[in-house]
Formats: structure tokens, C-alpha cells, sequence
């Protein structure tokens, strides 16, 4: 066994293609039974609806359902990527083949690892839009709400007031 200390990670969890929840339960029980046997998944936020984003001139696709998830793991910030993308492979999801905010199975996004920043090929923490998107910020502040973004000195919670204050 290794002698790593586990960390806290907070992971977005989105999906628009039925059937929703049956591939976000999906993902959370795959982050679970994948950061066995030094990790678990500790908290897991409500769902919520919201409406696809979409690039100028395109039209929107399904409603998304939205959620975000705690998870304590050793696992290295690379190796926990890859797991979220094993777990969107499973689900049928094809990166190669969607447009950028295409509709997918399933969406998970590495947010916040403890209070590190990151910037490795394919993987930038914090997320680098997750303060723009209440999408994001509603769910994780039910369960990270208290959480310091690195690089901003400012909670979850802080963030998402200050950006619905600009909405």
C-alpha cells in the first residue's frame, strides 16, 4: 500500500442524453468502485436542470442535468483524469466525434484538486470556466461551498454569489 495521503477533489458531473441519471448514478458509482481501495467518493451535490450552452449559431441541445461530486483519492491528477474519461467511454461518450458542447452520455470535469493548481497537458485546475457557469458553481457549493479556489483567495460560495450578482 502506498504511503500517499489522500486528497479531497471536487468533479462536475453533467449529462443530456437519456437516460440522465442513470449515467450520472453510473459515474459515481464508477468513481467509487475506481478510487478503491485508498479513495471513496465522500459527497455528492442534487441535481439540477439546466439548459445546454451553445455557440453562436447553434441550436441548443437537451436540457442537462447537473451535479458535482467530493472524492478523497491518492491517485495522481493524471491518472484521475484518465478515470473520468474511462468512465465517459463507458458511458458511451466519444470526444473525438462531438462538437464542442455537443450533446454526451456523460461530462466530468477534474474542478478543484485540494488546494493545488494545476496546468498539465489536457488537464488545467482550477477548471478554467467553472467560475463562469452557475451550472458548475450551484451544485458545488451545496457540498464545497467553503472550498478556496486557488489563485483567487475567494470561496465556492463567494464566487457563485459574485456571479449571479452579475447576472
Amino acid at each position: 500500500m502506498s504511503g500517499l495521503e489522500p486528497t479531497k477533489v471536487c468533479i462536475a458531473l453533467g449529462s443530456n442524453i437519456e437516460p440522465r441519471e442513470v449515467h450520472l448514478r453510473a459515474a459515481i458509482e464508477g468513481l467509487d468502485k475506481g478510487l478503491l481501495p485508498r479513495g471513496r467518493v465522500l459527497a455528492v451535490s442534487g441535481m439540477h436542470e439546466t439548459q445546454a450552452e451553445v455557440l453562436p449559431g447553434q441550436v441548443p441541445g437537451p436540457q442537462y442535468l447537473n451535479g458535482a461530486c467530493v472524492v478523497e483519492t491518492i491517485l495522481a491528477p493524471q491518472a484521475l483524469l484518465a478515470l473520468c474519461l474511462d468512465l465517459e467511454r463507458s458511458r458511451g461518450r466519444d470526444r473525438r466525434s462531438e462538437g464542442r458542447w455537443g450533446a454526451r452520455t456523460l461530462d466530468l470535469d477534474v474542478l478543484l484538486f485540494g488546494g493545488r493548481e494545476i496546468h498539465e497537458p489536457g488537464l488545467d485546475v482550477p477548471h478554467p470556466r467553472m467560475l463562469e457557469r452557475l451550472f458548475v458553481l450551484v451544485p458545488l457549493a451545496e457540498i464545497a461551498g467553503d472550498w478556496i479556489v486557488p489563485g483567487t483567495a475567494r470561496s465556492v460560495r463567494a464566487h457563485l454569489e459574485a456571479l449571479r450578482s452579475r447576472r
